[in-house]
């Protein structure tokens, strides 16, 4: 069961990180550095989750939790620094 649950979180992750970026590069009119940053978090989240399923399924013995939150919080600090960086 854990199994397609990282699958599917990671799947999930890398859909919508193709989907943002495929909006920041069509219409350039209407991109904003916040549509790149968004696929660039939900990129991290999907290596995040990606290395979920390694430590968990694959490599039982590994220890990766610290790769793990590293992948997470380089998403979310480089959202956090583009949502500060657009109020202004």
């Amino acid at each position: 069961m854990a199994t397609v649950a990282y699958t599917l979180c990671a799947v999930t992750s890398v859909v919508c990180a193709i989907l943002l970026m495929r909006e920041f590069w069509i219409d350039h009119d209407r991109a904003t550095r916040l549509l790149f940053w968004s696929s660039w978090c939900f990129m991290c989240f999907a290596l995040a989750n990606g290395l979920a399923f390694v430590d968990a399924v694959l490599l039982k013995g590994a220890y990766l939790p610290v790769m793990r939150a590293a992948a997470a919080c380089l998403g979310s600090g480089g959202l956090l620094v583009a949502l500060i960086w657009e109020g202004e």
